[in-house]
C-alpha cells in the first residue's frame, strides 16, 4: 500500500491551467473558414447535445457524429488533423507552469480532469502539462465521483484542489471536508457565470488567476480549508 504524503496538490486542466475558451473560439473561427457557418452551427449541436448525454466534453465523438451526415465530405479528415495536431501549449494560462513548480515543492502535483479517452489526454500531453507533472494524470468521466480511486492512487492527509467550477469544488467538500483546500481560479466562462456564482458555495480560497498561487505558502493553504457547509 503506498504510504500517504502529507499533502497532494490536484489540478483541473480546461479554464484553470490551460484557456480552454480561447481553443472554442480558435475551433469555431476554424469550422466556420473549412466548413462553413452553417456546417459549424450543426458540428456545434452535435457537440453540445453529445456534452449533455455523456456529462463531459467529447470533440472527436461529436466529429464522428457529425461525419454520419457528411460521410462524402472529405474535409472531415481536415477537422480530426485540426483537433489533434491543435497547439495547446500556446494556450496555457501565463505562468501556469511555473505555478505547478512552486506548488510540487509542497507534495505531488496530480492533474485531475474530465473528459474522454483520446482527446483529453493527448490535450495534456501538447500543452506540456503531462510532463509538468511528472505523468500523475487521472481522467475520469466525473471526477468528483472518483475520489476514492484518487485517494488510493495518491494517499495523503490534506488536498488542495485548484478548479474553475464551483460545483466540483463544492462536491469534493462535500465528501473530504477540512481535509481538502478548495481553490477557485476566477478563469473561463464557467467562472464568470453569475448563476454559479449564486448556486454554490465560495471556496476557500479565489484568486484572479492561476498565477496568483505561485504567491501562496503551504501554511496560508492549510488555514484556508473549512469544513464542508452544515446541512451537506
Amino acid at each position: 500500500m503506498t504510504t500517504p504524503t502529507d499533502w497532494v496538490i490536484l489540478l483541473d486542466v480546461d479554464n484553470t491551467l490551460l484557456d480552454n475558451d480561447r481553443v472554442l473560439d480558435d475551433l469555431r473561427r476554424y469550422l466556420a473558414n473549412t466548413i462553413g457557418p452553417a456546417s459549424r452551427d450543426r458540428y456545434w449541436a452535435i457537440f453540445e447535445a453529445l456534452r449533455d448525454e455523456l456529462g463531459y466534453a467529447d470533440y472527436l465523438g461529436a466529429l464522428q457524429r457529425y461525419r454520419v451526415g457528411a460521410l462524402t465530405d472529405p474535409r472531415v479528415l481536415e477537422m480530426s488533423a485540426y483537433l489533434i495536431d491543435y497547439p495547446f501549449g500556446e494556450r496555457l494560462y501565463p505562468h501556469a507552469i511555473e505555478t505547478i513548480e512552486h506548488l510540487r515543492r509542497f507534495g505531488p502535483t496530480v492533474i485531475l480532469s474530465d473528459g474522454d479517452v483520446v482527446f483529453q489526454p493527448r490535450k495534456v500531453q501538447r500543452s506540456g502539462l503531462w510532463s509538468a507533472v511528472d505523468g500523475r494524470v487521472l481522467i475520469y468521466i466525473h471526477k468528483e465521483r472518483m475520489l476514492v480511486d484518487m485517494e488510493r492512487r495518491y494517499p495523503a492527509r490534506h488536498y488542495v484542489m485548484v478548479d474553475d467550477k464551483l460545483r466540483i469544488l463544492a462536491a469534493m467538500k462535500k465528501i473530504l471536508g477540512d481535509r481538502l483546500t478548495t481553490v477557485f481560479p476566477r478563469q473561463g466562462h464557467y467562472a464568470l457565470d453569475p448563476g454559479n456564482l449564486a448556486t454554490y458555495p465560495p471556496a476557500d480560497v479565489t484568486i484572479e488567476c492561476i498565477g496568483d498561487l505561485r504567491h501562496f505558502q503551504l501554511p496560508e493553504l492549510h488555514a484556508a480549508a473549512r469544513p464542508a457547509p452544515a446541512g451537506d
